[in-house]
């Protein structure tokens, strides 16, 4: 916003909790900065050491509010969680006060609460947006006082009762969209990704594993690109060994958090995956085929829904935990590697359930809000 035409855009992104959260908040961050030059964005998370390391790696300004999730933590820890609201509160009115923001949006996750409770108080337009096709008790709470509501599952409508929602897909950030500096060539080694999330998943990791030597063992020539989590990393490592495979350039494609995600998405033919709402929309938004593995313990069963979202129209296979097997894995590996139709059929399905304008259409909404003379 050039000098003349009001004051410049600023912008509160508050949530977290996991890389999931924040970003599609960075994404929305990114729009607003490619808008106006001089916006200046802040990010308001917990004080988790991940939130805080992701954004400022992405040279985004970060500030804490001392909050915690109240959901299934027993009613002692509820009380306790409770009886920090009202300082979360006070923390996110000064921040408010000292940042004023143009306006707020909560991206999910508990610390959007008090923040966005705040931003209304103080007059501040606010908006929330929800990833998951059930939404969060956050931003179910929040559905009642704030000016907008986006959502990425056209499931999740329902569940704002009485308040108008727009459905704009979830925010996928730009470096992922941009193109390959080399072609994948049909000469490249077909290559599996497996990712579960920002913090890994040990029950994929496990029967990954364990379906990797059984491939390998029946002939399967391919590579493997593993996101372990940093928790679960050295044991993924020593059950390969176990397996028989190891050795530098191997592990050097097994890694705790695959920095890079870009190259590595480019790369995969397919991705076995969990199916939180940013990494289904980031494979639905470059076209690849994936095989979901939905976490069974998330809140009130969001990532089965998302994940049938997307295998309903064709873009991935589905495979629940508790009929998850080394062999299942191995066996629906091999058929994709030896049908490229099916998995380009699979692709095409899967770009076509993506909305890849998510971040733009978010921004329009958000100008629509700004006080007058902004």
């Amino acid at each position: 916003m050039t000098e003349g035409k009001g004051q410049k855009i600023r912008c509160i992104i508050a949530g977290g909790g996991t890389g999931g959260h924040l970003f599609p908040g960075i994404a929305i961050a990114r729009e607003l900065e490619a808008r106006d030059p001089d916006a200046s964005v802040l990010f308001v998370v917990g004080r988790r050491r991940m939130e805080s390391e992701i954004l400022r790696k992405h040279g985004f300004r970060v500030a804490f509010i001392r909050v915690e999730g109240i959901k299934g933590r027993g009613w002692k820890k509820g009380l306790t969680v409770l009886s920090m609201l009202p300082g979360s509160l006070f923390q996110s009115m000064k921040i408010i006060r000292e940042f004023r923001p143009s306006f707020v949006i909560g991206v999910g996750g508990y610390s959007a609460g008090p923040f966005c409770l705040a931003a209304r108080l103080l007059g501040v337009p606010t908006a929330i947006h929800e990833q998951n096709s059930y939404p969060g008790l956050t931003n179910r709470l929040l559905a009642r006082v704030v000016d907008r509501i986006f959502i990425s599952f056209r499931e999740s409508a329902p569940h704002f009762k009485n308040r108008e929602t727009l459905l704009t897909g979830n925010p996928v950030r730009r470096e992922l969209m941009s193109p390959p500096l080399d072609s994948i060539v049909e000469t490249q080694p077909f290559t599996v990704m497996v990712v579960g999330g920002s913090q890994g998943a040990a029950a994929i990791n496990d029967a990954f594993v364990k379906a990797y030597s059984i491939l390998r063992k029946s002939g399967k020539t391919f590579d493997v690109i593993h996101q372990t989590g940093k928790q679960d990393h050295q044991r993924v490592l020593s059950g390969y060994r176990a397996e028989g495979f190891g050795g530098g350039d191997f592990e050097a494609k097994v890694l705790p958090f695959v920095e890079d995600m870009a190259s590595a998405y480019r790369r995969a033919n397919v991705v076995v995956s969990r199916a939180g709402a940013t990494t289904l929309f980031e494979l639905a938004a470059l076209g690849k085929p994936s095989i979901l593995i939905p976490y069974p313990h998330a809140t009130n069963g969001h990532q089965e829904t998302n994940a049938r979202s997307l295998a309903r129209v064709g873009g991935a296979e589905m495979i629940l935990q508790k009929d998850l097997s080394a062999e299942g894995l191995a066996n629906t590996i091999s058929y994709y590697m030896d049908h490229s139709q099916e998995l380009q059929k699979m692709g095409a399905a899967a770009r076509g359930f993506g909305r890849p304008d998510a971040d733009r259409i978010i921004v329009d909404q958000l100008m629509t809000v700004l006080p007058a003379g902004k």
